[in-house]
């Protein structure tokens, strides 16, 4: 019996240095853009009375934090924008810019009473105190 192999031209040594030289590079620059800006991490817990949210939003103004509330729906959208400079005396030697944007929107299981909801920002945690709304009484209806 003859034993047949497939010839695989990109299998070569070195063409398959060649794109792995050419590949990681650019996915190596890829992941380190992607590190600085990591999905927003929230935690949620819940008392009787309220839902009490935090959110990690690192290196944030808080003028560029928007929260909104529409019943039980909260969206919590950031704007990031982060200069860089790198300085040899006189001289610019690398500058970056980076510009972008957080955004979450999650759904609880009670409204939210919106006059009583509170935010605080520190440290780049952004606390959310949302009061339930009381339940609504069920009208009767009479029957005439």
């Amino acid at each position: 019996m003859s034993n047949l192999t497939r010839y695989d031209p990109f299998s070569v040594e070195p063409v398959s240095d060649l794109f792995q030289g050419l590949v990681l590079p650019i996915r190596s620059l890829l992941a380190a853009k992607d590190s600085d800006l990591l999905p927003m991490k929230l935690d949620v817990t819940e008392s009787d009375r309220a839902y009490a949210v935090k959110a990690e939003l690192p290196g944030v103004d808080k003028k560029d934090i928007d929260v909104k509330i529409d019943g039980n729906v909260v969206s919590i959208n950031a704007k990031v924008e982060r200069n860089t400079e790198l300085k040899e005396g006189e001289r610019i030697v690398r500058r970056e810019r980076y510009s972008g944007t957080f955004a979450r929107t999650f759904s609880l299981a009670s409204d939210i009473d919106e006059a009583g909801a509170s935010a605080q920002y520190q440290d780049g945690v952004l606390s959310l105190t949302l009061p339930k709304k009381a339940p609504a009484e069920q009208k009767r209806l009479q029957i005439e």
